[in-house]
């Protein structure tokens, strides 16, 4: 991404609507049997106006009319949310039966008729906490003021999808546990003791682990070595190179290298309406297989499983704060004869390896941090029922930050690549596989007599403060699902937009909005809490 900063105050070109405009966030739609019987209940309606602390709270009890509880093909979940004014983005979140299953952000409004979007969440996996009723909480913490007078008016709907010989049932786990500490403000971890039940013969955890404040933008921090040699409110330090760890009684059982997302407040809020950047409305989560641990988790006594985040410096410490949570995917063995085994070699340092380097010529610096990361733990797990599991889980996990501070530092170049393989095999046979790479590419640049923004960007996108975005996305999956779509927008308009693949929508939805400029003063945050004329 390149974008230009002036250092004086800037009006950014935001819009009176005749319509609403349609914001959303380009993603594959769920791989859900359009075509099956469907029963769709309302959740809640709500609209968040000054609500800090003050979550929306709703009994549910799943339907009749698609079946069984339980027996059904599929679930989504349908978020749509209206607003006006001027407002920061928010963060949101879905919990069911006390399990955090969705992780959502807000993008920032506009005056006139406002925006609107919506966003169809696959929860098939969640099948196990769906089918008995229980508590859902929305929790949306936004505030009102003088100058902030934007309201979230939301509404959430469930849709299941019946199950038949065309559509069978989904495969689920048979348990779900949470990893949580039911905070909005973890503290940069979450700590609890889980018992599991001692016929489990697998588990699966799901994290989520979002950067707030002084760690939204982390991977603009620079080490700690290093801090000095910046002017104050420049940037923060503690490193840029962040790890999500997961421990089991002080074990690390498995990591995850995050991805950056960019929140619709970041940096230039403009490029990312009326497509957000990618994660924005649906957060990442990242998946481990914690089934070497089973032999230990199964002997009926409580353990502790920790959520924690690190960085590459000695101290290992970090800003503040990681919003961080989880849950436990379990399977039960038929019998309920307790499991046993045990783990047959463990080869995974607290740690990640590391390395920093630094180079000051004159009032330039060029900073260079690496990382990687390599565990290896293999289990033997025996059921029960009998049931022998050869169980080997690896992650191979590989960092690089590149940060330039030019010319006085009103030039500031990132280049960060996150990438590894994370494999799981029961039997020899793939139970979990993830090789992955994050490139992330942004370039910051303070000019004095520009009044204007550019800005470029991949996944592949390209955004420009004027709203001007350029977006290519692909996506199949083992099932042979697949979806490709090419959209482009231009002062929150949509110019071009290709849908193709076997889940893409026909006809294609109109995105497009009309627009009628004004300009008005808009909130944006940057790096290290930078200001215009601040450089």
């Amino acid at each position: 991404m390149f974008f230009s900063l002036p250092s004086l105050l800037f009006l950014y070109p935001t819009c009176l609507y005749a319509v609403r405009l349609v914001d959303f966030q380009v993603t594959q739609p769920p791989p859900l049997p359009r075509d099956a019987t469907q029963c769709t209940v309302l959740i809640l309606e709500r609209t968040f106006a000054f609500s800090f602390g003050h979550a929306e709270v709703v009994q549910f009890t799943p339907p009749i009319d698609c079946g069984t509880p339980g027996s059904w093909a599929g679930i989504s979940l349908n978020f749509t949310v209206t607003s006006n004014g001027t407002q920061y983005d928010r963060l949101a979140t879905f919990t069911f039966q006390n399990v955090e299953i969705w992780r959502t952000s807000t993008p920032e409004p506009v005056k006139g008729d406002g925006i609107i979007w919506s966003y169809l969440k696959d929860v098939t996996r969640f099948i196990p906490l769906f089918s008995k009723p229980g508590t859902f909480i929305l929790q949306l913490d936004n505030l009102i003021t003088r100058h902030l007078d934007g309201e979230y008016a939301t509404r959430l709907e469930v849709t299941f999808f019946a199950s038949s010989p065309e559509y069978p049932a989904a495969p689920c786990s048979d348990l779900i546990v949470p990893l949580t500490t039911f905070a909005n403000n973890t503290g940069n971890e979450a700590s609890l003791n889980v018992t599991l039940p001692r016929n489990a013969v697998a588990a699966y955890a799901e994290l989520q682990a979002s950067g707030f404040g002084d760690e939204e933008f982390w991977y603009f921090n620079v080490p700690d070595q290093f801090h000095d040699d910046f002017p104050v409110g420049t940037t923060f330090g503690c490193g840029p190179f962040r790890e999500v760890r997961v421990l089991v009684d002080g074990q690390v059982a498995g990591v995850a290298f995050p991805y950056a997302v960019i929140f619709t407040g970041g940096v230039v809020p403009s490029a990312w309406r009326p497509i957000t950047a990618y994660g924005a409305l649906d957060l990442p989560t990242y998946h481990l297989d914690l089934t070497p641990f089973i032999p230990v988790l199964t002997d009926g006594e409580p353990h502790n499983i920790t959520l924690d985040v690190a960085s590459a410096e000695s101290s290992h410490r970090i800003n503040q704060n990681w919003f961080v949570s989880g849950l436990l995917q379990v399977k039960l063995d038929p019998s309920s004869i307790p499991t046993t085994g045990k783990i047959t070699r463990y080869e995974a340092s607290n740690f990640a390896t590391s390395n920093a380097l630094a180079s000051v010529s004159g009032k330039d610096v060029n900073i260079t941090v690496t990382a990687s990361r390599n565990v290896y733990i293999e289990a033997e797990i025996i059921g029960g029922s009998g049931a022998r599991t050869k169980v080997v889980f690896t992650q191979a996990l590989q960092y690089e930050n590149v940060q330039n501070y030019l010319q006085n530092f009103t030039i500031q170049n990132l280049f960060q690549l996150a990438s590894g393989s994370v494999s799981s095999r029961h039997n020899n046979e793939i139970a979990l596989q993830d090789d992955f790479s994050y490139p992330l590419v942004i370039n910051l640049t303070a000019s004095p007599d520009v009044e204007c923004q550019r800005a470029s960007g991949s996944f592949s996108n390209n955004v420009s403060s004027h709203g001007t975005s350029n977006n290519v996305f692909s996506y199949n999956d083992t099932t042979g699902h697949t979806y490709t779509r090419q959209v482009d927008a231009s002062d929150n308009v949509i110019t071009f937009d290709y849908q193709g693949g076997n889940l893409a929508p026909s006809p294609v939805p109109d995105q497009s909005s009309w627009v009628s400029p004004t300009q008005v003063g808009m909130t944006w945050r940057l790096p290290g809490r930078r200001v215009l004329g601040g450089y």
